[in-house]
């Protein structure tokens, strides 16, 4: 994409450049390929340094209320200082890594309604820099987290929407300065017991750690929320009945909830130990085991249907940085 600012910050003929990407699709853990392509203008330019940032749409709390910026979560320079001359072209290939905790923007081909990443390329010249404009990309589910977001649909949750909070979880070592929640409402059995399920990704190498908020609706723990926590290899997760699992942590949520002289833990005896609420905007809990169950196959034919919702998500970054700026 041709930076359209590029005249603005540099003046008129000034170099031009076009970062195309190979590899528009990824997911966390994976890599970025594509070139720096630049034109030189109608002078020698000395170029300092050309960075390429992974940018995303992110809500911030502030004030006594809630705004939004463009949060940069990986900066990776691909080129140190050199002369562009005159009218000359040079291309910069490039491989950059994605982090592992990166959110999940797209499933199936379709973006996630809310939710918007992009690369931004930042060319500094003579000690002056544009961070021109962005290029979309799409970041899939790994098959792990995939598996656990299709459980939700088998057990009649339908996809509401995703977004990205500025902060940290209590008790999870975390990379990014933010986090992501994908919410669920409820459908069929589960429509009166709870009002929505937001579910929270924090991927390594090794597995993930799940945080599961469900905020109930009926009973002794009406109007508190449900944290549910668990660590599983991404291995492990393929071989999980979700469905099952997660399942039998709702329903425990209300039978808890019915027992009108129960005083314990609604969450006690799911994934681990558990606590109640939420923490400064922040997931409360402690981490806990993964409660593995049984293995059962699911594919992904469901998911395009029922967890994703398209739209022109170029729409989501229009004016993110004049409204939060960077962090």
């Amino acid at each position: 994409m041709v930076f359209k600012r590029m005249l603005g910050a540099f003046g008129v003929g000034a170099p031009s450049v076009d970062t195309v990407l190979f590899t528009p699709r990824t997911k966390p853990g994976g890599t970025l390929e594509g070139e720096v392509r630049l034109k030189g203008g109608d002078f020698d330019a000395e170029i300092e340094h050309i960075t390429l940032d992974l940018v995303a749409r992110v809500e911030i709390e502030h004030g006594g209320g809630e705004g939004s910026g463009l949060g940069e979560f990986s900066s990776v320079r691909v080129s140190g200082p050199f002369t562009l001359a005159k009218g000359k072209e040079r291309v910069i290939a490039f491989a950059i890594p994605v982090p592992w905790e990166s959110p999940i923007s797209e499933i199936g081909g379709q973006p996630l309604r809310g939710m918007a990443v992009g690369v931004r390329t930042e060319l500094a010249i003579a000690k002056a820099v544009d961070k021109g404009d962005l290029d979309m990309i799409a970041v899939e589910p790994l098959p792990s987290q995939l598996r656990i977001l299709e459980s939700l649909l088998q057990l009649g949750f339908g996809f509401k929407s995703a977004d990205l909070e500025a902060g940290r979880l209590y008790g999870v070592h975390q990379e990014l300065p933010f986090y992501q929640e994908i919410e669920f409402y409820p459908s069929g059995r589960y429509a009166g017991q709870v009002g929505e399920i937001e579910v929270t990704f924090v991927a390594d190498p090794a597995g993930l750690q799940v945080v599961l908020e469900a905020d109930k609706r009926a009973g002794r723990y009406s109007g508190s929320d449900a944290i549910g926590r668990f660590h599983v290899s991404h291995d492990d997760a393929l071989r999980t009945d979700w469905a099952g699992e997660l399942g039998r942590w709702l329903d425990s949520l209300s039978q808890y909830a019915s027992h009108s002289g129960h005083h314990g833990d609604p969450n006690a005896g799911y994934y681990g130990d558990h606590d109640h609420g939420h923490h400064g905007g922040h997931h409360g809990g402690h981490h806990g085991g993964s409660g593995l169950g049984m293995v059962a196959a699911a594919g992904a034919a469901g998911v395009v249907g029922g967890l994703v919702a398209g739209e022109v998500v170029e729409e989501i970054f229009e004016g993110g940085e004049d409204e939060g700026g960077d962090w």
